[in-house]
Protein backbone atom coordinates (compact mmCIF):
# COMPACT_ATOMS: atom_id res chain seq x y z
CA UNK A 1 0.00 0.00 0.00
CA UNK A 2 1.42 3.55 -1.01
CA UNK A 3 2.42 6.02 1.64
CA UNK A 4 -0.14 8.97 1.84
CA UNK A 5 1.92 12.04 0.50
CA UNK A 6 2.50 14.21 3.65
CA UNK A 7 1.23 16.92 1.87
CA UNK A 8 -2.44 15.52 2.49
CA UNK A 9 -1.77 14.34 6.21
CA UNK A 10 0.18 18.26 7.14
CA UNK A 11 -2.43 20.56 8.55
CA UNK A 12 -2.05 23.71 10.81
CA UNK A 13 -4.08 24.94 13.75
CA UNK A 14 -4.11 28.68 14.72
CA UNK A 15 -6.12 29.79 17.95
CA UNK A 16 -6.00 33.11 16.43
CA UNK A 17 -7.88 32.61 13.34
CA UNK A 18 -10.08 30.03 13.80
CA UNK A 19 -11.95 30.57 10.79
CA UNK A 20 -8.56 28.91 8.70
CA UNK A 21 -8.67 26.09 11.33
CA UNK A 22 -12.07 25.42 9.89
CA UNK A 23 -10.74 25.77 6.33
CA UNK A 24 -7.88 23.40 7.13
CA UNK A 25 -9.78 20.83 8.87
CA UNK A 26 -12.43 20.55 5.78
CA UNK A 27 -9.88 20.13 3.13
CA UNK A 28 -7.97 17.60 5.05
CA UNK A 29 -11.24 15.60 5.93
CA UNK A 30 -11.88 16.09 1.66
CA UNK A 31 -8.46 14.71 0.93
CA UNK A 32 -8.72 12.02 3.08
CA UNK A 33 -12.03 10.78 0.93
CA UNK A 34 -10.34 11.00 -2.02
CA UNK A 35 -7.53 8.90 -0.77
CA UNK A 36 -9.31 5.77 1.20
CA UNK A 37 -11.61 6.20 -2.79
CA UNK A 38 -8.90 5.51 -4.91
CA UNK A 39 -7.31 3.14 -2.49
CA UNK A 40 -10.70 0.66 -2.40
CA UNK A 41 -10.73 1.22 -6.34
CA UNK A 42 -7.15 -0.79 -6.53
CA UNK A 43 -8.00 -2.89 -4.17
CA UNK A 44 -11.08 -3.94 -6.38
CA UNK A 45 -9.98 -3.49 -9.47
CA UNK A 46 -7.90 -6.73 -11.34
CA UNK A 47 -4.38 -5.94 -12.75
CA UNK A 48 -5.39 -6.49 -16.26
CA UNK A 49 -8.21 -7.60 -18.30
CA UNK A 50 -7.93 -10.51 -20.13
CA UNK A 51 -9.02 -10.73 -24.10
CA UNK A 52 -11.07 -13.34 -23.91
CA UNK A 53 -10.72 -13.43 -28.30
CA UNK A 54 -7.15 -13.69 -28.09
CA UNK A 55 -6.88 -16.38 -25.06
CA UNK A 56 -9.85 -18.59 -26.82
CA UNK A 57 -7.22 -18.37 -30.49
CA UNK A 58 -4.10 -19.41 -28.43
CA UNK A 59 -6.12 -22.79 -26.39
CA UNK A 60 -7.01 -23.12 -30.54
CA UNK A 61 -3.59 -23.33 -31.30
CA UNK A 62 -2.26 -24.81 -28.34
CA UNK A 63 -4.98 -27.90 -28.86
CA UNK A 64 -3.75 -28.28 -32.30
CA UNK A 65 -1.91 -26.59 -35.52
CA UNK A 66 -3.61 -24.62 -38.14
CA UNK A 67 -2.76 -27.72 -40.18
CA UNK A 68 -2.45 -31.08 -39.04
CA UNK A 69 -2.58 -34.95 -39.86
CA UNK A 70 -3.49 -36.77 -36.91
CA UNK A 71 -3.78 -40.64 -35.75
CA UNK A 72 -6.77 -41.12 -33.30
CA UNK A 73 -9.01 -44.07 -31.70
CA UNK A 74 -12.68 -43.34 -31.09
CA UNK A 75 -13.90 -46.12 -28.08
CA UNK A 76 -18.22 -45.95 -27.72
CA UNK A 77 -18.76 -47.49 -24.42
CA UNK A 78 -22.50 -48.91 -23.42
CA UNK A 79 -24.11 -49.34 -20.16
CA UNK A 80 -23.49 -52.73 -20.01
CA UNK A 81 -19.91 -52.23 -20.55
CA UNK A 82 -19.14 -53.15 -23.96
CA UNK A 83 -17.11 -51.41 -26.08
CA UNK A 84 -17.31 -50.40 -30.00
CA UNK A 85 -13.75 -48.56 -31.49
CA UNK A 86 -13.15 -47.17 -34.27
CA UNK A 87 -9.78 -45.61 -35.63
CA UNK A 88 -9.48 -43.14 -37.85
CA UNK A 89 -6.66 -40.84 -39.68
CA UNK A 90 -7.50 -37.41 -40.02
CA UNK A 91 -6.45 -34.07 -41.75
CA UNK A 92 -6.95 -30.07 -41.08
CA UNK A 93 -6.26 -26.92 -42.66
CA UNK A 94 -6.98 -23.45 -41.62
CA UNK A 95 -9.83 -22.41 -39.30
CA UNK A 96 -12.56 -24.84 -41.36
CA UNK A 97 -11.50 -27.85 -43.41
CA UNK A 98 -11.39 -30.89 -41.76
CA UNK A 99 -11.57 -34.41 -43.67
CA UNK A 100 -11.05 -37.81 -42.04
CA UNK A 101 -10.60 -41.69 -43.13
CA UNK A 102 -12.06 -44.98 -41.23
CA UNK A 103 -9.07 -47.20 -41.05
CA UNK A 104 -10.92 -50.01 -38.90
CA UNK A 105 -12.89 -51.73 -38.21
CA UNK A 106 -13.41 -53.50 -41.31
CA UNK A 107 -17.15 -52.77 -41.70
CA UNK A 108 -16.04 -49.24 -41.73
CA UNK A 109 -12.84 -49.23 -43.29
CA UNK A 110 -12.61 -47.00 -46.46
CA UNK A 111 -15.72 -44.71 -45.00
CA UNK A 112 -14.39 -40.38 -45.24
CA UNK A 113 -16.25 -37.41 -43.94
CA UNK A 114 -15.48 -34.19 -45.28
CA UNK A 115 -15.97 -30.61 -43.37
CA UNK A 116 -16.11 -27.48 -44.94
CA UNK A 117 -17.11 -24.71 -42.46
CA UNK A 118 -20.67 -25.69 -41.71
CA UNK A 119 -21.45 -28.34 -44.34
CA UNK A 120 -20.32 -31.74 -43.84
CA UNK A 121 -20.36 -35.03 -46.23
CA UNK A 122 -19.88 -39.00 -45.65
CA UNK A 123 -18.67 -41.12 -48.47
CA UNK A 124 -19.19 -44.82 -48.37
CA UNK A 125 -17.45 -47.06 -50.62
CA UNK A 126 -19.40 -48.97 -53.56
CA UNK A 127 -22.06 -45.87 -52.87
CA UNK A 128 -20.50 -43.75 -55.14
CA UNK A 129 -21.77 -40.18 -54.22
CA UNK A 130 -21.13 -38.48 -50.97
CA UNK A 131 -23.91 -37.70 -48.90
CA UNK A 132 -25.02 -34.55 -46.82
CA UNK A 133 -24.86 -35.14 -43.10
CA UNK A 134 -25.64 -32.50 -39.97
CA UNK A 135 -23.74 -31.53 -37.02
CA UNK A 136 -25.68 -33.19 -34.54
CA UNK A 137 -25.46 -37.13 -36.40
CA UNK A 138 -22.91 -39.40 -35.10
CA UNK A 139 -21.41 -41.19 -38.13
CA UNK A 140 -19.94 -43.32 -34.83
CA UNK A 141 -22.55 -43.69 -32.75
CA UNK A 142 -22.49 -42.85 -29.35
CA UNK A 143 -22.07 -39.19 -27.42
CA UNK A 144 -19.82 -37.24 -29.82
CA UNK A 145 -21.44 -36.18 -32.81
CA UNK A 146 -20.02 -35.53 -35.99
CA UNK A 147 -18.90 -31.69 -35.23
CA UNK A 148 -16.93 -33.45 -32.53
CA UNK A 149 -15.09 -36.09 -34.71
CA UNK A 150 -14.83 -33.08 -37.21
CA UNK A 151 -13.91 -30.20 -34.61
CA UNK A 152 -13.20 -26.72 -35.90
CA UNK A 153 -11.61 -23.91 -34.66
CA UNK A 154 -13.26 -22.73 -31.46
CA UNK A 155 -12.58 -18.95 -32.42
CA UNK A 156 -13.85 -19.84 -35.91
CA UNK A 157 -17.77 -20.88 -34.46
CA UNK A 158 -17.61 -18.93 -31.29
CA UNK A 159 -17.60 -15.93 -29.66
CA UNK A 160 -16.23 -15.01 -26.06
CA UNK A 161 -19.43 -13.31 -24.28
CA UNK A 162 -17.29 -13.06 -20.84
CA UNK A 163 -14.03 -14.82 -19.16
CA UNK A 164 -13.19 -15.19 -15.81
CA UNK A 165 -10.52 -16.71 -13.35
CA UNK A 166 -11.14 -19.38 -11.16
CA UNK A 167 -8.32 -20.30 -9.02
CA UNK A 168 -5.82 -21.56 -11.80
CA UNK A 169 -8.21 -22.16 -14.81
CA UNK A 170 -9.93 -19.52 -16.81
CA UNK A 171 -13.98 -19.87 -17.88
CA UNK A 172 -14.84 -18.42 -21.16
CA UNK A 173 -18.26 -18.47 -21.97
CA UNK A 174 -18.56 -18.80 -25.40
CA UNK A 175 -21.59 -18.27 -27.77
CA UNK A 176 -22.25 -19.87 -31.61
CA UNK A 177 -21.45 -17.25 -34.28
CA UNK A 178 -24.92 -18.81 -36.24
CA UNK A 179 -27.14 -21.16 -35.82
CA UNK A 180 -25.98 -23.92 -37.34
CA UNK A 181 -23.11 -24.16 -34.70
CA UNK A 182 -24.26 -27.64 -32.88
CA UNK A 183 -23.77 -26.20 -29.39
CA UNK A 184 -25.64 -22.14 -29.00
CA UNK A 185 -23.47 -22.31 -26.09
CA UNK A 186 -20.20 -23.25 -24.41
CA UNK A 187 -18.74 -23.09 -21.08
CA UNK A 188 -14.73 -23.81 -21.42
CA UNK A 189 -12.58 -24.05 -18.61
CA UNK A 190 -8.58 -23.39 -19.19
CA UNK A 191 -5.58 -23.80 -17.53
CA UNK A 192 -3.84 -20.33 -16.54
CA UNK A 193 -0.38 -21.88 -16.78
CA UNK A 194 -0.73 -24.08 -20.10
CA UNK A 195 -3.39 -22.43 -22.20
CA UNK A 196 -5.42 -25.49 -22.38
CA UNK A 197 -9.04 -27.06 -22.19
CA UNK A 198 -9.94 -29.01 -19.14
CA UNK A 199 -13.56 -28.99 -19.00
CA UNK A 200 -15.79 -28.25 -22.00
CA UNK A 201 -19.76 -27.48 -21.32
CA UNK A 202 -22.36 -27.94 -24.07
CA UNK A 203 -25.13 -25.82 -23.86
CA UNK A 204 -28.30 -25.25 -25.49
CA UNK A 205 -29.75 -21.84 -26.02
CA UNK A 206 -31.68 -21.70 -22.50
CA UNK A 207 -28.36 -23.05 -21.26
CA UNK A 208 -29.59 -27.06 -20.28
CA UNK A 209 -26.82 -28.87 -20.45
CA UNK A 210 -25.66 -31.43 -23.41
CA UNK A 211 -22.67 -32.80 -22.71
CA UNK A 212 -19.64 -32.46 -21.08
CA UNK A 213 -16.04 -32.91 -22.39
CA UNK A 214 -13.17 -33.71 -19.97
CA UNK A 215 -9.38 -33.23 -21.45
CA UNK A 216 -7.08 -35.56 -19.73
CA UNK A 217 -3.36 -36.56 -20.19
CA UNK A 218 -1.30 -33.95 -21.87
CA UNK A 219 1.21 -35.91 -23.68
CA UNK A 220 3.95 -34.63 -25.48
CA UNK A 221 3.64 -34.98 -29.61
CA UNK A 222 7.07 -33.91 -30.86
CA UNK A 223 7.64 -30.39 -32.90
CA UNK A 224 6.03 -28.37 -30.07
CA UNK A 225 2.80 -29.70 -29.81
CA UNK A 226 2.15 -30.63 -25.93
CA UNK A 227 -1.93 -31.35 -25.56
CA UNK A 228 -4.46 -33.53 -23.99
CA UNK A 229 -4.23 -37.06 -25.34
CA UNK A 230 -7.50 -38.19 -23.88
CA UNK A 231 -11.30 -36.76 -24.72
CA UNK A 232 -13.70 -38.04 -21.80
CA UNK A 233 -17.62 -37.25 -22.63
CA UNK A 234 -20.80 -38.16 -21.46
CA UNK A 235 -24.18 -36.61 -21.79
CA UNK A 236 -27.40 -36.37 -19.33
CA UNK A 237 -29.00 -37.04 -22.43
CA UNK A 238 -27.89 -40.81 -22.57
CA UNK A 239 -27.52 -42.04 -19.39
CA UNK A 240 -24.97 -44.66 -19.05
CA UNK A 241 -23.42 -44.44 -22.36
CA UNK A 242 -20.01 -43.01 -22.57
CA UNK A 243 -17.54 -41.85 -25.40
CA UNK A 244 -13.54 -41.93 -25.34
CA UNK A 245 -11.15 -40.44 -27.93
CA UNK A 246 -7.40 -41.19 -27.93
CA UNK A 247 -4.86 -39.26 -29.53
CA UNK A 248 -1.81 -41.38 -31.06
CA UNK A 249 -0.34 -39.00 -33.14
CA UNK A 250 -0.52 -35.63 -34.20
CA UNK A 251 1.86 -33.49 -36.43
CA UNK A 252 1.84 -30.57 -38.68
CA UNK A 253 1.57 -30.56 -42.30
CA UNK A 254 0.27 -28.59 -44.72
CA UNK A 255 -1.83 -29.72 -47.50
CA UNK A 256 -3.35 -28.69 -51.03
CA UNK A 257 -7.01 -26.95 -50.75
CA UNK A 258 -7.93 -29.97 -53.04
CA UNK A 259 -7.79 -32.56 -50.51
CA UNK A 260 -10.98 -30.68 -49.03
CA UNK A 261 -13.08 -31.16 -52.04
CA UNK A 262 -15.98 -34.12 -52.56
CA UNK A 263 -14.12 -35.39 -55.57
CA UNK A 264 -11.04 -36.12 -53.15
CA UNK A 265 -12.80 -37.62 -50.73
CA UNK A 266 -12.29 -41.79 -51.98
CA UNK A 267 -8.33 -40.60 -52.13
CA UNK A 268 -7.85 -39.61 -48.83
CA UNK A 269 -5.98 -43.09 -48.38
CA UNK A 270 -3.18 -41.67 -50.54
CA UNK A 271 -2.54 -39.10 -47.91
CA UNK A 272 -0.87 -41.49 -45.84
Amino acid sequence: MPACPASFLRFRTSRKDSRQAGMTKSSITYDLIIIVSLMAMLLVSPAYAVDGTALLKQIDRNLNPESYEMYRKLINIEPDGSKKEFTLFSVKKGADKVAALFLAPASEKGRSTLRLGDNMWLYIPNVGKPIRITSLQSVVGGVFNNADILQLDYAAEYNVEKTEETGNEYLLHLKAKTKTVAYDRIRLWADKNKKLPVKIECLTEANMLIKTLYFKDVKEFGGGIARPSVIETDSPLYKGYKSVMIYANIKKRDFKDEVFTLIFMPNIESLR
